[in-house]
């Protein structure tokens, strides 16, 4: 099951720092004026050969009449209920205060996992004041300093520890699974429905009908696999400004969830900004990925309107181009059965394994006849190849000076392996190595 950490906490004990430290990058905007967060931030990280995603959320305010802080507040309760375990920062340097009750207080009504965490503790002095906070009613605390980036290796040793222990169990082990997302409306229940030939969710035209993600077994024509309807927003009630981000959230659980991610697009909309936010988390995690074009049947046509559809939304989305985009109308069932034979495709090229021997043969001498460009007289060369023993494509390529291959060539290979083996719907890496 996905692996998601949400970072919860008042404003300004540095939720945003610990969460670019746990990306190794600078995602989120830190500052020191309270409630720079307002939007979700979520990337992927790893820690001892586990993946997971996290997520940094607003500070938690509460008696606040503040719009933004209001909504704040809501997208924390979502970011909860979505997690598999809740990092709870707290500041040394300002001890505990009533707003940390609060938040103490809301996430002890949670069955999940909460890790307290203590931070900017940067001197021995401060590990004494962080006993204080055993008042907060946890049996156990971290101290780090997510500036240095001190003590974090022990708190993600307990977490990942917490996602190999978990003991769920999939009625479905063994199918390939099947996960149709998008933005709210587009059509995802009423694809559902057309799938499996029956009304088997909800459809009316309010947004976020769809509570929880729904799982169902498709077994027709030959093709078995577990199909997931994913949700939107939990009631009409909450369809305001945190929609987006709740959108967000229920996806990102479900492609966790997946081996492929149908990306549902609404026609009579266009490919949007979200769309590229799905796509790119999808890509990310690795997951084999289809587009398909809802609500085919409303969009007036002219010569050449689904070529120019195509286009733009290709345009949009490279470098990474080679996915299978399909038309059609869940409603009438245009063109629906095909969209599961472009996911069996799909599956089948995620798990697609290449001989050494043939990858040699093929790779090599491309790579003979287009070498890597020659740095300050350098010449490199490649003289081997083979794919890595992953859930998904990755192929290492050995050479005498791999730090010296630039990005453009790395897109150059990747082309070739698409261009000679199908991979279509599935990103892929490519990695040089010392020889």
């Amino acid at each position: 099951m996905a692996n998601i950490i949400a970072l919860v906490g008042r404003p300004n004990v540095g939720k945003s720092t610990l969460f670019n430290r746990l990306l190794q990058k600078k995602e989120a905007i830190v500052d020191s004026i309270s409630g720079v967060t307002r939007d979700r931030h979520y990337g992927k990280s790893d820690w001892n050969g586990i993946d997971f995603t996290v997520i940094d959320t607003g500070g938690y305010i509460t008696g606040s009449e503040d719009i933004f802080e209001g909504e704040i507040r809501k997208q924390v309760q979502l970011a909860i209920e979505e997690a598999s375990a809740i990092v709870f920062l707290v500041d040394v340097t300002e001890g505990v205060t009533d707003m940390d009750y609060e938040v103490a207080n809301l996430l002890r009504r949670t069955t999940k996992p909460v890790f307290l965490v203590v931070n900017k503790v940067d001197n021995a002095m401060l590990e004494n004041d962080a006993m204080e906070f055993y008042s907060l009613g946890f049996d156990k605390y971290y101290t780090i300093a997510g500036m240095t980036g001190s003590g974090t290796g022990d708190l993600l040793d307990d977490i990942v520890n917490i996602f190999k222990d978990e003991n769920y169990v999939d009625p479905f082990e063994g199918l390939p699974r099947v996960s149709i997302v998008g933005r709210p409306n587009v059509g995802k229940s009423t694809l559902t429905n057309a799938l499996l030939e029956n009304e088997r969710n909800i459809v009316t035209d309010i947004s976020g009908t769809t509570r929880d993600s729904i799982e169902t077994l498709y077994d027709k024509f030959g093709y078995k696999f577990v199909l997931i309807d994913t949700a939107g927003i939990r009631k009409k009630t909450k369809v305001n400004e945190n929609i987006e981000f709740y959108s967000v959230m229920r996806s990102i659980r479900s492609i966790e969830d997946s081996d492929v991610v149908v990306l549902l697009v609404d026609a009579t909309q266009g490919w949007e900004k979200q769309d590229i936010n799905i796509l790119y988390l999808a890509q990310k995690s690795r997951k084999g990925i289809v587009i398909v074009v809802n609500k085919w049947d409303l969009v007036s046509k002219e010569t050449n309107t689904l070529k120019h559809f195509e286009h733009n939304i290709r345009t949009k989305i490279a470098p990474f181009t080679d996915v299978p985009i399909i038309f059609v109308s869940a409603l009438t069932k245009q063109r629906v059965y095909k969209t599961v034979e472009y996911i069996m495709r799909v599956y089948e090229n995620r798990n697609r394994k290449i001989k050494t021997s043939k990858l040699n043969e093929i790779m090599l001498p491309i790579i003979e006849a287009t070498p890597p460009p020659s740095i300050k007289g350098k010449y490199i060369k490649i003289k081997y190849c083979t794919q890595l023993p992953t859930h998904t494509p990755q192929f290492a390529f050995f050479a005498n000076l791999p730090q010296y291959i630039k990005e453009p060539y790395k897109r150059f290979i990747e082309n070739q392996l698409r261009k000679n083996f199908d991979f279509t719907g599935v990103p892929i890496e490519v990695y040089f190595r010392q020889k």
